[in-house]
């Protein structure tokens, strides 16, 4: 095995382990509410109901954390070029080019912290207005309505530690440290499973809270994993990342002049996926559902090949920091060949246990009725969505967040294309679920798009001017 592929290896094994629990938190949230919908005298809302208020509500915190997603991404790639650029002034005996990236580490962290944790008060704070606006636009059922906003009402207290794990990780990544990211994703997830089922079963003596549960433990499981973030950083970190004389203005500018473009980037998945819950709203709670399931079990694959996303952004921003354009080029071509690996293992997983999955998901029969038609989608994704995801960590690494900014909005403008123009051509009296399958495949124009356009500018986007050599 060449050096390159054990690199990615160390950094993509355990992102992927961790983020294998990233799925079944929204599995187990969709699969409680499933259940308790069927509990007779419980809540008095159907499954349906349920998931779809799930489905909402966690729309809704998608539409605010996605803005801020520079919080991770761009925390990621400024670092890891810093780092580079630490071990190159080192091997070059450089002290003075040492202490400046040594800034540039430190100042990258307490910049994406302080604005993470303002950031996150002021969602708290403006709670009301969010909602009110949500609503205005959001066509749903009443019953939805009222459980996305009990949902949303309690899980938004945990806006600052949830911002605040999107700077730890970033800088984690950028640091070329997969493990504590890893160990903190794992403390946040297996507790918010946990608590979620036993604050809305109950356990023992304890009867339970029901449906405000799921919420509960996701506040309980985030601010968790805040303090063990923190407390890695102070026993393993404390000279990189607390340094006195580190660069805060600098790194605020830094992470803002990126912003502008990844607020951008962040609107124009936004849209897709919001659009794709909202739009599924119109046809109905038991369709939304299925539209709800259906995107957790397709995102399932992208678990996976994210891992392989982080290494390729740790290790290209390093290789850049370090000006080293050949190993730069060879960290694209192994990342890819790794995660189209997965890819071709997951449609095999996809077609074996497609229906064993929905039955995970839900116990209501008429859900899984209506979900079984649309189970060939999932084959779709690994291929389609494996080149988009894995491109992605590549460009951020190279902070090249323009073309990622450009790749978002012409993907959505395919999606909501497709779209419309799918419905144009279905026959009058079309079905709901016709209209479903539509909105499936305008989502795999979306991830077609974003994978034509940075294949094609990736080289000049990557490597600069070096782009030749």
């Amino acid at each position: 095995m060449k050096p390159i592929d054990r690199q990615i290896l160390r950094l993509s094994i355990p992102s992927i382990l961790a983020n294998i629990t990233v799925p079944l938190v929204g599995m187990v949230d969709i699969a409680v509410s499933g259940h308790l919908g069927l509990l007779e005298g419980r809540e008095g809302f159907t499954a349906a109901a349920m998931i779809g208020g799930i489905s909402i509500g966690s729309m809704l915190f998608d539409l605010l954390y996605w803005n801020f997603s520079f919080l991770r991404v761009g925390t990621g790639g400024l670092t890891a070029q810093a780092f580079g650029a630490r071990r190159r002034a080192a091997d070059a005996d450089d002290p003075q080019g040492e202490l400046a990236a040594s800034r540039a580490i430190a100042g990258s962290f307490s910049s994406a912290l302080l604005v993470a944790v303002l950031a996150g008060f002021l969602l708290v704070a403006l709670q009301g207005l969010v909602l009110w606006a949500a609503f205005a636009v959001v066509d749903c059922t009443p019953e939805v309505a009222v459980l996305a906003g009990r949902y949303f009402r309690i899980r938004i207290w945990a806006a600052p530690a949830t911002l605040s794990l999107f700077a730890f990780k970033g800088w984690f990544i950028g640091m070329q440290d997969t493990v504590s990211p890893m160990l903190t994703d794992l403390i946040v997830n297996g507790l918010n499973i946990a608590a979620s089922i036993i604050l809305a079963f109950g356990a023992g003596s304890f009867r339970g809270i029901g449906y405000d549960g799921v919420a509960l433990g996701t506040v309980i499981a985030q601010w968790s994993g805040f303090a063990f973030a923190l407390a890695v950083v102070l026993i393993k970190y404390r000279k990189d990342a607390l340094r006195r004389d580190s660069s805060l203005p600098g790194g605020v500018r830094k992470l803002f002049a990126m912003n502008a473009d990844l607020v951008l980037r962040s609107m124009g998945l936004l849209a897709i996926y919001i659009g794709f819950t909202v739009i599924a709203a119109r046809y109905g709670d038991v369709l939304l559902a299925v539209s709800s399931i259906m995107m957790k079990l397709l995102m399932l694959f992208s678990y996976f090949s994210d891992g392989f996303a982080y290494a390729g952004e740790a290790l290209t921003g390093k290789y850049l920091g370090m000006k080293d354009y050949g190993q730069v080029k060879a960290t694209v071509r192994h990342t890819f060949a790794w995660s189209m690996g997965v890819a071709l293992s997951f449609i095999l997983i996809y077609y074996l246990t497609g229906k064993p999955m929905l039955r995970m998901m839900t116990s209501d029969d008429s859900v899984i009725r209506a979900a079984v038609p649309f189970l060939p989608w999932l084959m779709v994704m690994p291929l389609t969505g494996c080149p988009a995801f894995t491109w992605d960590g590549i460009f951020m690494g190279a902070t090249a967040s323009s073309h990622v900014r450009n790749s978002s909005l012409l993907s959505a403008v395919c999606f909501f294309g497709a779209w419309f123009l799918g419905l144009a051509v279905l026959p009058e009296g079309y079905s709901g679920a016709d209209a479903i399958h539509v909105l499936m495949a305008a989502y795999f124009v979306h991830l077609a798009a974003r994978t034509v356009y940075q294949s094609i500018v990736w080289r000049k986007a990557v490597l600069g001017d070096f782009w030749k050599e």
